[in-house]
Formats: C-alpha cells, sequence, structure tokens
C-alpha cells in the first residue's frame, strides 16, 4: 500500500507533466484549448486516470478524444523519464464535465434569481444585482481566438 502523501506527490508530478506535454509538446492540430484537471493513480501506480477538460463543441470533444488515446504512449514515454517509479503507470483518459457543469449550475442560480426579483424587487438585499451576460459571449471570444490564430498561419 503506497502513503497517501507519496501518491499525492505522484499524481502531483504526473499532472504537470501530462498538461506540459500535451499543452506544449504534441503535435496534433487537434490538440486544442485541453486543460489537464485532475489524475488520479491506482495504490500498485499500474495505471492512472487522468481528467481532461476541452473547450468546444461536441466535435471538438470527440476529435480530442481520439487525439489523446493516440498520443497516450508518447506522453507515456515523456512520463517515464521525469518519473522516478519502477512502474510507469498506463493512462486512460476521462473527460471531466465539472466546468460545464458548474457553468450550468451557476446559469441556473443566476435565472432563478432574476425570476425571484421579478416577482418580489425587495428579495435577497445582502446579494449583487444580477448581471446580464450574454451566453455566448465566451463562445465570441474563443472564435476570436481562432480567427486571429488563422490569420497568423
Amino acid at each position: 500500500m503506497i502513503k497517501p502523501r507519496v501518491k499525492a506527490r505522484i499524481e502531483a508530478r504526473i499532472k504537470e507533466r501530462v498538461a506540459y506535454c500535451v499543452g506544449f509538446e504534441l503535435n496534433d492540430p487537434r490538440a486544442t484549448f485541453i486543460t489537464i484537471t485532475r489524475v488520479e493513480v491506482s495504490d500498485d501506480l499500474a495505471s492512472a486516470r487522468v481528467f481532461y477538460s476541452v473547450y468546444g463543441s461536441p466535435g471538438d470533444k470527440a476529435r480530442t478524444a481520439r487525439m489523446l488515446d493516440d498520443a497516450s504512449g508518447f506522453v507515456r514515454r515523456k512520463l517515464g523519464r521525469v518519473l522516478r517509479t519502477r512502474r510507469i503507470p498506463a493512462l486512460s483518459w476521462i473527460y471531466d464535465d465539472s466546468i460545464e457543469y458548474a457553468s450550468r449550475m451557476n446559469k441556473t442560480i443566476r435565472d432563478a434569481l432574476e425570476k425571484d426579483r421579478a416577482i418580489n424587487p425587495e428579495a435577497h438585499p445582502g446579494l449583487p444585482p444580477v448581471e446580464a451576460q450574454e451566453p455566448d459571449e465566451v463562445e465570441r471570444e474563443y472564435l476570436d481566438f481562432l480567427e486571429s490564430q488563422e490569420e497568423e498561419e
């Protein structure tokens, strides 16, 4: 059985190295806006579940999932050079939708506050007013960024 501190340190090191490798060393056009959110290593260090998040359409998410599966060997080799363990864990990639879930919950809470204040203007005096934020604002920034990248190429 591995000690929890050692396991946490190995998970942090794997997360750091995998994030660097995915962000800077993979020369794959499918690798866009990938965030490594967390890593869970088995007790025997034989396998590691790498949780990632991708911003984009469902097609982008599917392409990224295939790309990460294809790049597992490359990432594992790079990981083996910096990880000082007898065994390099096999990587399995798991999509993490917690960021999207938090965004949906934030929007739901914001909508509920707006409806509540429409019924009773004096409701929730301690809370700041709900800001009218366009749901596509972040997506527009993302598309602007992609257009600027295409112009540079």
